[in-house]
């Protein structure tokens, strides 16, 4: 099991590196986290949710995505309360104390079942635990760390963070608040994000080593070079997007922006920069702006009626492509139907009216599927009609068509409502779906940015090569190797053996 002193302190990519590493050895590795709250998910092929962390996980090690391995996941909505989704499915929307105290026991079932069945079908199970260990006000309701160490009967590896300062402090500090049965677990320690002259830093390792009793296996260096999907939206901040594309694309950072990893495709075209676009900003000079999903779409359009980017998008409706993805695609429509406040304590409200679409919540339960779909010819895209189109849903609203046309005619999934048959919609510049993932198809995500190199008069790239899959598939490997040219994988060997 892989721990960390602090939230973003490495986990997830120490447990990447170990399911790839084993994985090439030839054996059968599956990635878990019991219990993740993030708002970066997925639709696994059984059609159930998790985060969107596992998932690149079992990437590395080579298997499908199970919702075995993030058997409870926490979608953060508002005020306190989150939406539980257990294997794969909502257990409904719980404040904290709900959860911790009265949704426990049925918690703690689901991720000893999830991690059995793991148990039955893998050879090495990698294990990530959730922020810090040592939070001794909620040791007695931990879902996460070392009471899914005990669990599992799992050895742990503690990761630090050097690059946000005090990590010898953080590693002591760890371990004394620790009962000693859990200290003993702890059989290694792991530095992060390291960007200096390691000489200097052995000094502080070998007393650390003095002071907690347990090896420092080995240091990982910084490298800004890998690009994995970030863990959730507070990752944004220290996410750097490149500014220099002679295309550039503006991102609405909506409050409770969800799915974000939709974008990340779309950072690899090599001319096109990513322009994050905080409540408070300008939208300013973009050739296409892009409305990602979010956890309250209600919410996020109120916010952003109130910030007056509203009044903003509308302007620039006419002059540059709008593009909206699940709750941006609502936000671009006429009306959102709430009336029984399912979404939020607004109720309905109206939309930005850039498409006629009406979405109403309350008809159904979450839609959670994969999905297909052929592009239709309209607006922008009519030159892509009859091309496939795959993706993932996960939404809550249904969407009734008015006289917008159809993005998609759906050959698989939900789309806009069961009975239509069709997806998103289309209205000149602005165009919306639910389809998680739509950038994710090269010759979507080509066109789209060929349209605007066109528009300024650039030439077009054309579909030569997929630059987005190629450096993650680089970045997995590039990952796994520097992890096993830095740390001293004994321990791990001897576990295996």
């Amino acid at each position: 099991m892989v721990q960390g002193t602090s939230s973003n302190a490495g986990k997830s990519v120490v447990v990447t590196a170990l399911c790839r590493t084993y994985a090439k050895r030839g054996y059968k590795v599956a990635p878990f986290k019991s219990q993740n709250m993030s708002l970066n998910s997925y639709t696994t092929n059984e059609n159930a949710e998790i985060a969107m962390a596992q998932v690149i996980q079992a990437e590395a090690a080579g298997v499908e995505p199970s919702y075995n391995m993030n058997p409870i996941l926490l979608k953060p909505k508002e005020d306190f309360v989150s939406q539980v989704i257990v294997h794969g499915k909502p257990a409904g929307d719980m404040n904290f104390y709900h959860y911790q105290n009265n949704f426990r026991k049925e918690a703690l079932e689901a991720i000893e079942s999830s991690l059995e069945a793991l148990k039955k079908d893998y050879e090495i199970i990698v294990i990530e635990g959730a922020g810090s260990p040592a939070e001794i006000n909620m040791l007695d309701k931990d879902l996460a760390n070392m009471q899914i160490a005990r669990m599992a009967d799992a050895d742990v590896i503690l990761v630090a963070d050097i690059d946000r300062g005090g990590v010898f402090a953080s590693i002591a500090g760890t371990f004394s608040l620790l009962p000693e049965e859990d200290r003993k677990r702890i059989k290694g320690i792991i530095i992060n994000k390291f960007r200096g002259n390691l000489d200097i830093l052995m000094p502080g390792i070998r007393q650390i080593e003095d002071i907690v009793g347990v090896p420092v296996l080995g240091v990982l260096p910084y490298d800004d070079s890998l690009k994995l999907p970030e863990e959730d939206s507070a990752s944004l901040s220290e996410h750097k997007y490149s500014s220099n594309g002679r295309i550039k694309i503006g991102v609405m950072r909506l409050p409770r922006i969800s799915n974000f990893t939709d974008i990340d495709p779309l950072e690899y075209e090599p001319d096109v920069s990513i322009k994050l676009i905080e409540m408070c900003d300008e939208i300013g000079t973009v050739d296409a702006l892009i409305i990602p999903g979010t956890r309250n779409s209600v919410s996020d359009l109120v916010a952003l009626k109130e910030s007056g980017l509203a009044d903003e998008i509308k302007s620039l409706s006419s002059k540059i492509p709008i593009f909206g993805i699940c709750g941006g695609y609502q936000i671009l429509g006429n009306d959102i139907i709430d009336d029984n406040f399912k979404e939020s304590k607004y109720g309905s409200v109206k939309g930005l009216a850039l498409l006629d679409v009406q979405t109403r919540f309350g008809e159904v339960e979450k839609i959670v599927t994969q999905s297909q779909g052929k592009v239709l010819d309209e607006g922008m895209f009519e030159c892509m009609n009859g091309n496939i189109i795959e993706g993932y849903e996960l939404h809550e609203g249904l969407s009734y068509l008015r006289n917008s046309k159809p993005l998609l005619e759906v050959t698989e999934g939900c789309g806009n409502n069961y009975e239509s048959g069709f997806d998103g919609a289309v209205n000149g510049l602005t165009a919306g779906t639910y389809f998680h993932g739509i950038f994710h198809n090269f010759h979507f995500r080509r066109f789209f940015t060929d349209y605007l190199r066109i528009s300024k008069g650039y030439e077009k790239l054309g579909f030569d090569r997929d630059d987005f899959v190629e450096m993650k598939n680089f970045s997995i490997e590039r990952l796994a190797e520097i992890f096993g040219e830095n740390i001293d994988m004994e321990i791990f060997d001897k576990k295996i053996r």
